[in-house]
């Protein structure tokens, strides 16, 4: 998996924006002013940290040698993927797409709206 296209993916999402509120090393990103995912790239190891359902996170981690609690992060509501050749790319996809979606729905129901509203003409505008 390359940086590159985990940042692209991630940036994809409706008002996703990009930040380096700790390191240069470290990009943060927010969705309404809420942080999703915490990428880092450090000696040619990547490693993602996801808000995650502490139930999912278990299982995830159980299965996954390459997921462990969530560095410097909430240990309970946070996961960091080690990445390597043992989880694929879809997997974790699969994960951000959960992050985001589990921010969301605990913003506010404006915010929420504001959201949808913003998904729904993007799609539009690809029809």
């Amino acid at each position: 998996m390359k940086i590159k296209t985990l940042e692209e993916f991630i940036l994809n999402k409706i008002e996703s924006i990009k930040t380096f509120p700790f390191t240069s090393e470290t990009m943060v990103f927010k969705v309404k002013d809420k942080m999703f995912v915490l990428l880092s790239y450090h000696e040619n190891k990547i490693r993602i940290s996801l808000k995650c359902d502490p139930l999912e996170a278990n299982i995830y981690k159980e299965i996954y040698f390459c997921i462990k609690e969530g560095y410097h992060l909430n240990k309970k509501h946070w996961i960091s993927i080690y990445v390597d050749d043992s989880i694929k790319d879809e997997i974790v996809f699969g994960m951000i797409n959960d992050s985001y979606d589990l921010v969301v729905n605990n913003l506010s129901k404006i915010k929420q709206k504001e959201l949808k509203e913003k998904e729904i003409n993007a799609k539009q505008k690809l029809m």
